[in-house]
């Protein structure tokens, strides 16, 4: 990515977990601490002996700490095929160092390694002291466990929260949610209901359940911010048999709720229009996602959608 590009919304909806971790983990965390290193005056035979043992493809030249070069394969080759092996390391190692910094996250090492075309980057701390080497390989294999931890912690979240109404004894038990919602803010547009779809995944709903209650809170959602006068809030209440989700503004109401319900029937503003948004299909989405809608609604108080899923319906 260019550093001076801007990062566009849909370029940010499509970023993947492996992107995002690039800009969470630091070098420090996937990068390799047990440091083969040579010293300059070792001959370039003894770098060859010691490269194979270890089974890498180079290594970082330091001297009382820091690093002053580093010898790759090629540079190895290049010694044999000049016949002057018996060389000295400073002789072939390359001085020209790019190095990075433990602390620094692991997306600025890709971008290194992305410009300069280089196999490896010592990694140095805060007094420019090697404390580490990183290859591309490193990243890979830090990703990877990073992933593996995502998963497991969101594998045992989902456990608990799926357990969360176990040994519970009361009448009614229910874990209620509830979100302000602004008018025309549609920067922040579907973060409520992608927070309560999340919600339902944890607690064991099927994706089934949990999508369609995802788009019914969606477009309730979206017509908050299109429709009201200054924004409204939604309500979700999960009980172990039932899904119940409200939305609810104080204006200005709508003139007439049949016609609200046929498909394509909209009076958001060209604007809203512009934006890609008010096709008039959210009250029909909504209808055909729940097993009960009700809409009250006058311009003095505002509108009142109610909507329930139940979730101990015999599959079919």
């Amino acid at each position: 990515m260019n550093d001076q590009a801007t990062l566009s919304d849909k370029d940010a909806g499509t970023i993947t977990r492996v992107e995002e971790l690039g800009y969470e983990l630091k070098i420090s965390q996937v990068m390799t601490t047990n440091v083969v290193t040579l010293s300059p005056d070792m001959s370039m035979l003894e770098a060859l002996d010691l490269i194979q043992k270890n089974r890498i493809s180079g290594a970082p030249v330091t001297l009382n700490g820091e690093v002053v070069g580093i010898i790759s394969t090629e540079d190895l080759i290049r010694a044999l095929r000049d016949g002057r092996i018996d060389r000295t390391v400073s002789d072939y190692m390359s001085t020209g160092l790019i190095t990075a910094k433990a602390t620094d996250q692991v997306v600025e090492a890709l971008k290194i390694f992305a410009k300069k075309n280089i196999g490896r980057l010592p990694i140095l701390d805060e007094n420019n002291k090697l404390v580490g080497l990183l290859t591309k390989g490193d990243i890979t294999n830090g990703l990877l466990s990073a992933l593996q931890r995502d998963y497991q912690a969101e594998e045992l979240i989902r456990y608990r929260a799926s357990h969360l109404f176990e040994d519970i004894v009361s009448d009614r038990t229910s874990l209620i949610l509830r979100y302000r919602i602004n008018k025309d803010d549609f920067l922040h547009g579907g973060a409520a209901s992608n927070h309560i779809k999340k919600a339902l995944h944890r607690l064991g709903a099927s994706r089934q359940v949990a999508r369609k209650c995802g788009i019914a809170v969606y477009e309730a959602e979206m017509n908050l911010i299109i429709h009201t006068n200054n924004g409204g809030f939604l309500r979700v209440e999960v009980e172990p048999h039932k899904i119940t989700m409200e939305a609810y503004d104080d204006g200005p109401g709508i003139d007439d709720v049949e016609k609200a319900m046929t498909p394509g029937f909209s009076t958001a503003s060209e604007q809203v229009r512009a934006k890609g948004f008010g096709a008039g299909m959210g009250l029909v989405n909504i209808r055909s996602c729940v097993d009960e809608m009700s809409i009250k609604t006058s311009k003095e108080s505002g509108t009142n959608l109610y909507m329930i899923m139940y979730l101990d319906k015999p599959s079919t």
